[in-house]
């Protein structure tokens, strides 16, 4: 159920594009809420805002924050003349329009009509949202900065890619080069319909030499065989391969997790390839601790992995150099790098095989 309040803004404490991290006050109490400007128009301290409370009513993770639905003290009306008419966020209160690529009326038109082929392009398929940035910053790093990289963000967790202060630190420090909303995720510097037009959009339009795939942050999982968002890695692995691209597969690897389904290699990571996955991809694994890595090798020996895909070690260190160079720190399920290494190691490691199969000029 949605829970909501009223609040007043107290403090604007980051900006970061059209994301504002704000402080409000809610009868007395002090709290921080995200408000998106594209959506709610802009804030001043003193204004009064509508917030969705869900999140912290909840006690939820990732987005464990208010969110700003209105500012109460500025609601002129405001005009929609752009062009484009694919709504995001469909039928829900902030539902609005956006220009997609496949648009009769978007320049990038005739691009995705003429597609052919993905012409074997890398693309690292991840679980999480935490995995991107270890992925790109490798991809970056073995490339010696010659590739270029696209980050498509799916719609199976946060859908406004400007709750991410990892693709915003990503940009900024020049390790991602072109962004793309599909679904009802929005935001991108180019938004499409479906996972088919964004990796189209990725190849054809961003000019990518190397493509990662990985939900928004946030995750959700139930415990079940088949109740978790991040399934959606062996249907992405499905739509590379039709496409013509090559799909590396992102191993959830952590020995720091204490839920037996995630120790080693996770059982998200399993099923996504032994049940979802029904053509081929690259598996890559770090190099680690030679027991752990033989516990892992040990599952994948036990499943449908070992015969319906490939599996390859690799060097998991230059992403992570890549991202401590650049100050950017790791952070998954409240773990640093230090607390969680492998699980890092494994992101990057699938961003070193990419480099390695890239074609860059």
């Amino acid at each position: 159920m949605l829970t909501r309040a009223q609040g007043k803004v107290t403090s604007i404490d980051a900006v970061r594009g059209e994301t504002l991290e704000i402080g409000v006050d809610i009868s007395g109490e002090k709290a921080k809420a995200i408000a998106y400007t594209n959506l709610t128009g802009e804030m001043q301290v003193g204004d009064e805002v509508l917030l969705n409370t869900t999140a912290v009513t909840k006690r939820l993770g990732t987005g464990g924050v208010h969110f700003v639905m209105a500012n109460l003290s500025r609601l002129e009306p405001g005009d929609n003349d752009e062009v484009g008419h694919i709504v995001k966020a469909r039928y829900t209160p902030v539902q609005h329009t956006v220009l997609s690529v496949e648009e009769d009326d978007s320049p990038y038109r005739k691009a995705i009509e003429n597609f052919q082929s993905l012409r074997s392009i890398p693309v690292v398929i991840g679980q999480l949202h935490s995995q991107l940035a270890p992925a790109a910053a490798a991809i970056k790093r073995a490339t010696h900065n010659r590739a270029r990289v696209a980050y498509i963000m799916t719609d199976s967790a946060a859908l406004p890619l400007a709750f991410s202060r990892s693709v915003f630190e990503l940009r900024s420090k020049g390790l991602l080069d072109a962004t793309i909303t599909i679904g009802q995720a929005f935001g991108g510097d180019y938004e499409a319909v479906t996972i088919y037009t964004g990796l189209i959009a990725a190849k054809e339009i961003a000019q990518a030499d190397a493509i990662v795939v990985c939900p928004g942050p946030g995750n959700v999982g139930t415990g079940t065989t088949y109740g978790f968002s991040s399934i959606e890695q062996g249907e992405i692995i499905n739509t590379v391969n039709i496409l013509g691209g090559s799909p590396i597969a992102v191993a959830r690897i952590s020995f720091a997790d204490p839920r037996p389904r995630h120790q080693g290699l996770s059982h998200h990571t399993i099923t996504s390839l032994s049940r979802i996955a029904l053509t081929k991809c690259t598996l890559a694994l770090p190099m680690i601790d030679q027991m752990k890595l033989l516990a892992i090798q040990e599952q994948i020996a036990h499943s449908a992995i070992t015969y319906r895909h490939t599996t390859r070690v690799l060097d998991g260190r230059p992403g992570i150099i890549e991202l401590q160079e650049n100050g950017i720190k790791m952070s998954s399920m409240g773990r640093g790098f230090n607390e969680d290494e492998e699980f890092f190691l494994s992101a990057s490691a699938a961003g070193v095989l990419a480099a390695e199969m890239a074609k860059v000029g």
